[in-house]
């Protein structure tokens, strides 16, 4: 069995779901705007959040099962406006819900995979973020739901996070 295929099957094993994608775009709410006018999704919040030297605005978008995050960056130096620079507008993470975020990580390092956070702990919720694909810039976002919500700062560690490697 290669790598890809027990990293397939890891995967496979323990996801719940899809619990959110998330969209880097150049304009929100132009982007919001089409997905509700257009898609007919509701908007659920909308949040400005700050890193030491970068920040984002964001909105959380739902239609029945689907939840879409819109992210723009404020500033050139954001790691959303980065990650448009190099990529383009579209896809930056699809978040993986998982039952258990420490066993599965483990799993997934063990496999070869690599994780550009550390374990990102809020009440209730637990996360970490591969490492981008360089073909892609996906990450893939592993998510431990127990009740919890992601606040301001479970974004903030993760901004922090990366801000520290020079990550977008």
């Amino acid at each position: 069995m290669t790598a890809i295929d027990r990293i397939t099957r890891l995967i496979g094993q323990h996801a719940v779901g899809v619990d959110h994608i998330a969209f880097a775009v150049p304009n929100l709410e132009a982007a919001i705007a089409w997905y509700v006018n257009v898609l007919g999704f509701t908007v659920e919040e909308k949040r400005e959040t700050r890193g030491h030297h970068t920040s984002m605005l964001s909105a959380v978008l739902r239609a029945g099962p689907l939840t879409f995050v819109l992210t723009q960056g404020t500033t050139p130096a954001s790691q959303v406006s980065e990650y448009i620079a190099h990529y383009g507008p579209g896809v930056t993470h699809v978040a993986i819900e998982v039952r258990n975020l420490l066993g599965v990580a483990d799993d997934l390092r063990r496999a070869g995979v690599s994780f550009a956070t550390d374990i990102i702990r809020s009440p209730g919720l637990l996360q970490i973020f591969t490492t981008r694909d360089p073909q892609s810039g996906l990450m893939l976002e592993l998510v431990q739901r127990d009740g919890g919500k992601f606040s301001d700062e479970s974004v903030v560690q993760l901004f922090r996070q990366l801000e520290a490697q020079g990550l977008y």
